[in-house]
């Protein structure tokens, strides 16, 4: 015989723990009780049932008003949590019952511009696999989001991740063919006199290619974007000359619509999957590390 893993007597009723969070995010029970369908004593019902379980009042009751305690407050964080995971779950379930689903949050570009164009092959090997593609740009709690996974740029550190290296990154200097004319460009040390583009999220980027050129830059100036996709679309307009990495730009470089003014490959970093220790047994994700680790290789 096993030990249930949530004793009964911890676990409110689905209709209280509803009932608290509408009341909670509307500050009202009579809006809570138009909002489930229910009258506005039933919510109170089950709030007050909660509260009695839970041995401590979750709601300031003055007059015609209620508002959160301070304990309230932080249940409230923590309930509306676990529901949304508790929808997610039930979504992800009814898009595949016969398989299984894998939640990715992806860095914009990289998703675009990498994963997309090769996700078919894994779908194709692994069909009973819904995989979910959710925009994020910087490390998040696991325990507070409903990922399995996430592509990771940098240094190889999450809290409370794991992480596997997928691939190095390697940026070049690039601009369009006719910013190239206005601008003669033959050495690094060229392009301190051009229009630069930076990256909001790199904003030094610039500063340590010059370095790693060998070339002195103090103060390095120019258009700021926020996205690789924005900067690349910037340099083929001739607004500047971009750092980007090599890997995303190959299409555009083999079209002819962007040049490197000079060679000046530099590593800047490496992408990771990470992915909370708790789901590394879910079967998606493990087929999905396998596959990824190998696309990620580079050619023999």
């Amino acid at each position: 015989m096993t030990t249930a893993l949530f004793p009964s007597r911890f676990l409110p009723s689905m209709g209280m723990l509803k009932a608290f969070e509408a009341a909670a995010r509307l500050g009202s029970f009579t809006a809570a009780a138009g909002e489930l369908h229910l009258t506005q004593s039933a919510v109170s019902r089950q709030i007050r049932g909660l509260e009695d379980q839970l041995g401590a009042e979750l709601f300031i009751r003055e007059r015609q008003t209620v508002r959160l305690t301070l304990a309230g407050e932080a249940y409230a964080q923590e309930i509306r949590a676990a529901l949304q995971r508790l929808s997610a779950a039930a979504l992800a379930f009814r898009a595949n019952p016969h398989g299984g689903t894998l939640n990715l949050a992806i860095l914009p570009t990289f998703g675009t511009r990498w994963l997309a164009p090769r996700l078919p092959q894994f779908l194709a090997h692994h069909p009973g696999v819904t995989i979910n593609l959710t925009t994020r740009l910087v490390p998040f709690d696991f325990q507070a989001e409903p990922m399995d996974a996430a592509i990771h740029f940098g240094t190889p550190h999450w809290p409370g991740a794991m992480l596997d290296v997928l691939m190095n990154e390697t940026v070049v200097p690039v601009c369009s063919p006719g910013l190239l004319a206005q601008h003669p460009i033959r050495s690094a040390a060229d392009l301190l006199r051009a229009p630069l583009l930076h990256l909001v999220s790199r904003p030094d980027a610039w500063e340590r290619w010059f370095a790693a050129m060998g070339v002195h830059a103090t103060e390095v100036h120019g258009m700021l974007v926020d996205q690789f996709a924005m900067a690349a679309q910037a340099a083929i307009a001739g607004l500047g000359c971009a750092l980007l990495p090599r890997f995303l730009i190959d299409g555009e470089l083999t079209r002819g619509e962007l040049v490197m003014p000079v060679e000046g490959p530099v590593d800047s970093g490496s992408y990771y999957l990470a992915w909370p220790a708790h789901r590394e047994s879910h079967p998606p994700l493990q087929a999905f590390r396998d596959w990824i680790r190998r696309a990620a290789q580079p050619p023999a």
